[in-house]
């Protein structure tokens, strides 16, 4: 086989191992009411069925990026692609009764520590096949189909839910077989490079990650008022700054801090972290949108995100060509305005309540997205030495987690004190008591749309309320906007000229010798 086929099979395996782990991220949303109904699982509980997945992945991504490069990152592909199979299949062998909640809460916890092994070794593995000229394009492809999936999941949820809400877990064995008999086909890079592992920073980055991801998760349903909600912020960013002063005089440190040294890694990283506040986020608040404003069911709710994924795809091609040629600056900085152009004009068409006259809006800010964000990741791992390619993209993925979690919190809380005024406003104009129109309001804010504003009532209330609705939408995407105009001026004025032209070398002389593993 030659060795540019070669290439194009690794990238095919790591496409098919990560498509799992993307794919995840949203489309078990889609299928909540379904398992919650047959599963008689309290609120809290389908929280936490999706909570407890973003929460596993956010916490042992930089160990998982550390474990790729000291055991070999075909070895913790493997590993994850067969551990996040069997955790997907028992997820969708929950047993009903007494034992459903806890079963199905911890295979997604399973799920997500196998997803936090795979990916940042499928990163440096794909970064690994490529020569550094190559890798915008390899990238651009491997990060514009995976993000891509994530705006899938709730299209793909919406119709497998309609057969069954298990068959979205039982999707993923057949995605892992493949990805398996590729990787077997294409034996990708599997180095070795042994090193102690830093037991102690991982326990303090895991618990900063996971402590402080938890009090944004549960800061909807806690409160922002909640001493528990603020206990877990705190003593999470405290356990971040002790693992930062860990990290920084430990010899062999679980991540080696000192690439912030390199200004474009650092700006990348930042950028990374602000466009996650918008990324993830826009698919759960586009969902609720099309189903309470355009009135769409669940599934038909995905054709909403499918524009935001057509211009992501096509222009993420077109990002990876410009950081071949001319380095990750002008995509990057280019991208951030089309996005925040984009969402602001898409901000200011959502009262019109016609998808039609919102496509274009859809389609430029996801495109603007598409242009950047594999650019920025791919740079970002360009400046790492080739011995820490996974354990850099450890560091790039907990920022997009740690931005995603933030996004998902503070715009969720604003989406709901914005209901509370106009959607409450709207029911109560027409006669519903105040308390039944706060409870639909909260509803609506916590993403499951209530049915009681229609039931019953005049077409006039359901217009006033898919109106109010999207008055508190337009606040949040006009903030995303925001974001992403601030993303624009912290690229511009502080991202690099140029492109990488080579690897950085590690800062110490005594790197362990690779061993090339045989298995």
């Amino acid at each position: 086989m030659s060795g540019a086929s070669n290439k194009n099979l690794v990238l095919a395996a790591m496409v098919f191992a990560v498509a799992m782990t993307f794919i995840d991220q949203t489309i078990v949303a889609i299928a909540i009411p379904h398992l919650q109904k047959d599963l008689s699982l309290t609120a809290s509980a389908s929280q936490w069925i999706i909570n407890s997945y973003l929460l596993s992945l956010a916490a042992l991504f930089a160990f998982g990026g550390k474990l790729g490069d000291v055991l070999g990152r075909r070895r913790m592909v493997v590993i994850g692609v067969i551990g996040f199979a069997v955790a997907s299949a028992c997820c969708g062998a929950t047993p009903t009764g007494k034992l459903a909640e806890a079963w199905m809460i911890i295979f997604r916890v399973i799920q997500g520590a196998m997803a936090a092994l795979m990916f940042p070794a499928a990163v440096g593995i794909v970064v690994a096949s490529f020569p550094l000229r190559e890798r915008g394009r390899a990238m651009a492809i491997f990060f514009g189909i995976s993000g891509g999936l994530t705006a899938v999941g709730p299209i793909t949820g919406g119709y497998l839910t309609q057969w069954t809400w298990r068959a979205i877990f039982w999707i993923n064995i057949p995605v892992a077989i493949i990805a398996l008999l590729l990787i077997w086909k294409s034996r990708p890079d599997n180095e070795i490079r042994p090193t102690k592992l830093d037991y102690r920073g991982t326990v303090l980055v895991t618990g900063a990650m996971g402590l402080t991801v938890l009090g944004l998760q549960q800061s909807s349903v806690w409160g922002w008022s909640s001493i528990r909600t603020w206990v877990c912020i705190v003593v999470g960013l405290l356990l971040l700054a002790a693992f930062i002063a860990w990290e920084l005089r430990t010899p062999d440190p679980l991540l080696r801090l000192q690439i912030f040294r390199d200004r474009g890694f650092a700006v990348e990283t930042i950028v990374l972290g602000l466009v996650s506040v918008v990324f993830i986020p826009f698919f759960f608040f586009a969902s609720i949108y099309a189903q309470v404003s355009l009135g769409e069911s669940a599934s038909n709710a995905g054709l909403y995100i499918m524009y935001f994924f057509l211009g992501f795809v096509i222009l993420s091609q077109v990002g990876g060509r410009i950081l071949d040629k001319r380095g990750a600056r002008p995509a990057v900085v280019l991208g951030s305005a089309i996005a925040a152009v984009g969402f602001y004009l898409l901000a200011g068409k959502l009262t019109d309540l016609s998808l039609h006259a919102q496509r274009i809006y859809v389609m430029i800010a996801g495109g603007g997205l598409g242009l950047m964000l594999g650019t920025a990741s791919t740079d970002a791992v360009n400046r790492a030495p080739s011995t820490s390619y996974s354990e850099v993209t450890g560091i790039t993925q907990t920022a997009r987690n740690f931005g995603a979690s933030l996004g998902l919190a503070v715009l969720g809380a604003i989406l709901i004190s914005q209901d509370r005024i106009n959607v409450s406003g709207a029911l109560t104009k027409h006669g519903v008591s105040t308390a039944v129109a706060h409870r639909i309001a909260a509803s609506f804010g916590a993403g499951t749309p209530s049915s009681g504003a229609r039931s019953g009532h005049s077409a006039a209330l359901a217009h006033d309320v898919q109106l109010a609705f999207a008055h508190s939408t337009q606040t949040v995407f006009y903030i995303m906007a925001g974001v992403m105009a601030a993303t624009f001026l912290v690229a511009l004025r502080r991202l690099p000229r140029g492109r990488v032209e080579s690897a950085a070398e590690p800062e110490t002389t005594t790197s362990p010798t690779p061993i090339e593993a045989t298995t």
